[in-house]
């Protein structure tokens, strides 16, 4: 057995010691806040893949994919941009240690969320394009500063086209991210999440699908009236089945599939109404 050899600790040693503990326990707790506010504990803490800060922010100003600008500009700029930072502290290191799921939500609600900001900082208005002089500004314009992730200030036209449909290839996304409009599909008034993805996808394609406002199925006419979406983007869908209308069977009301996947049906495309998808 060990024998104790240290001297015995007085009253006025442990008081000391007591106090340096204190000091040390305060200034680690100042290190903390200040590694937090600024992102640099992302790692060690982690990102917040329920989009909390986001969902609580749709389930308060969408409602039925009708967005409440006014309101939300009125009392909820804060909010979002707090939400906002949060996507511009996160680290190419963090990033890549994400699930493809969880990454390819974070780039649908950063697209959905900066196009929101977009909007209020020129609200009112009564189309997004007429945000700037020239035809698809506010798409081109790099005003997203994601660039400690990307390495450079991005436009929404680089997260759809050069993040989402290039790195990602998934078609579904076209029923997701929304640019403000009537025609686009609506807002959704949750958050996307990594871990429940590939069921709101697919809710989503089947949503907008089923909106007569936006895609019609006539079969008495052997006709189909389709989302302009569809032409834009027909190389995506036709890159995940053999045509558009086989891969619009698939989210379809089921009484439409074997009128759809036949593919003697004549396409017409829709026009696209621009106007504003909110009040």
């Amino acid at each position: 057995m060990r024998e104790a050899t240290a001297n015995p600790t007085t009253p006025k040693q442990v008081r000391w010691a007591t106090r340096i503990i204190t000091q040390a326990t305060l200034q680690a707790g100042v290190v903390l806040v200040v590694l937090v506010s600024s992102g640099a504990a992302e790692t060690s803490w982690g990102f917040d893949h329920a989009h909390t800060a986001w969902n609580r922010l749709l389930q308060r100003y969408v409602h039925d994919g009708e967005v409440q600008y006014s309101k939300w500009k009125e009392t909820g700029r804060s909010e979002l941009a707090a939400y906002l930072a949060q996507l511009q502290a996160v680290s190419p290191e963090a990033y890549a240690s994400w699930s493809e799921p969880e990454k390819l939500a974070f780039w649908i609600n950063a697209y959905n969320a900066y196009t929101v900001q977009l909007v209020l900082d020129s609200w009112p208005l009564k189309s997004i394009r007429d945000i700037g002089l020239l035809p698809g500004a506010p798409f081109r314009r790099r005003l997203i500063p994601l660039q400690r992730l990307r390495g450079a200030w991005l436009s929404l036209n680089d997260i759809e086209h050069g993040i989402l449909r290039k790195e990602f290839r998934e078609p579904r996304i076209h029923f997701a991210i929304v640019c403000a409009s009537r025609s686009c599909p609506e807002l959704r008034n949750e958050a996307y999440r990594g871990h429940d993805l590939d069921r709101q996808l697919d809710e989503a394609a089947r949503r907008f699908l089923s909106d007569p406002r936006k895609n019609r199925f006539a079969p008495s006419e052997g006709k189909v009236y389709l989302s302009r979406i569809f032409q834009w983007f027909q190389a995506d869908f036709v890159a995940a089945a053999p045509t558009v209308l086989a891969y619009v069977a698939k989210f379809a009301a089921p009484e439409m599939g074997e009128f759809l996947r036949a593919g003697r049906a004549e396409v017409e495309y829709l026009d696209y109404d621009w106007s504003i998808n909110g009040r």
